[in-house]
Parts: structure tokens; C-alpha cells; sequence
């Protein structure tokens, strides 16, 4: 354990912080698998609305420094490959 205050301070922040995280990319994780499932029952209407959602979740994700920007496009990239394959 710190003896130094500022460093039990930072233990703390930084707990706060990984459970916010956590939290966040969960949440995350959680709509992308809605998400797939809806795409897997060929549910186009569902999946265009949790599409958003997910995109949403993940663009702010990235513009906390949750997740990195790349990954961000990433994610939002191959998810809108899988809503164009559905509604082709």
C-alpha cells in the first residue's frame, strides 16, 4: 500500500476511473451483441435502431479516451457491414 498521499490519492482516481471504464465498454459489448442477434433473426428494423445506438455508445467511448479512436472506427465499421449485407 502507498505511504504517500498523493499516490493513495491516485490509487483511488484510478479505481473510480477502471470501474467507470469498465463499465462503459461493457455497456458497449452488451449493444453489439443485441445488435448481432438482431442481424442473426434477420430483424432489419431493430437492427438499424440498435446500429445507432451502438455507434453512439462507441463514438463517445472514443471521445473519452475509453476505447481508442481506431478501435472506435473499427467497431462502427464492421457492424455497418453486417446492417448493408442484411439490407442488401
Amino acid at each position: 500500500m502507498a505511504n504517500i498521499k498523493s499516490a493513495i490519492k491516485r490509487i483511488d482516481v484510478t479505481r473510480k476511473q477502471t470501474a467507470r471504464n469498465k463499465s462503459a465498454k461493457s455497456e458497449i459489448k452488451t449493444y453489439v451483441k443485441k445488435f448481432e442477434e438482431a442481424i442473426a433473426n434477420n430483424d432489419s428494423e431493430k437492427a438499424n435502431e440498435l446500429f445507432k445506438t451502438v455507434d453512439k455508445k462507441v463514438k463517445q467511448a472514443a471521445a473519452k479516451n475509453i476505447i481508442h479512436k481506431n478501435q472506435a472506427s473499427r467497431t462502427t465499421s464492421r457492424l455497418a457491414k453486417k446492417l448493408n449485407s442484411l439490407n442488401a
